[in-house]
């Protein structure tokens, strides 16, 4: 799977969440409250991208993100690991 297709996986859960959002004009360099998602649609968006990619993400590492791309980064980079997360 590709980064561009994590990012697709994210920005569709995205779009479902945020009323009149079309995802093929989401920036990956934005967050997503610049979209006017509040923390329950951000807990949705991650969730069903996570279920959908079939990963898990420490809560630790999803503090740690401020915009889509880290989002993407991480997820794509857990999925290239076999859905776990890389160690150090």
């Amino acid at each position: 799977m590709t980064r561009e297709e994590v990012l697709a996986v994210v920005a569709r859960h995205l779009a479902s969440s945020v009323d009149g959002l079309d995802p093929k004009t989401i920036d990956p360099m934005r967050s997503m409250k610049d979209y006017g998602a509040n923390s329950l649609d951000i807990v949705e968006v991650v969730s069903g991208a996570m279920r959908e990619l079939k990963v898990k993400v420490p809560r630790t590492e999803l503090n740690k993100l401020t915009n889509l791309d880290g989002l993407v980064g991480l997820l794509y980079d857990i999925k290239s690991n076999t859905g776990e997360l890389a160690k150090p």
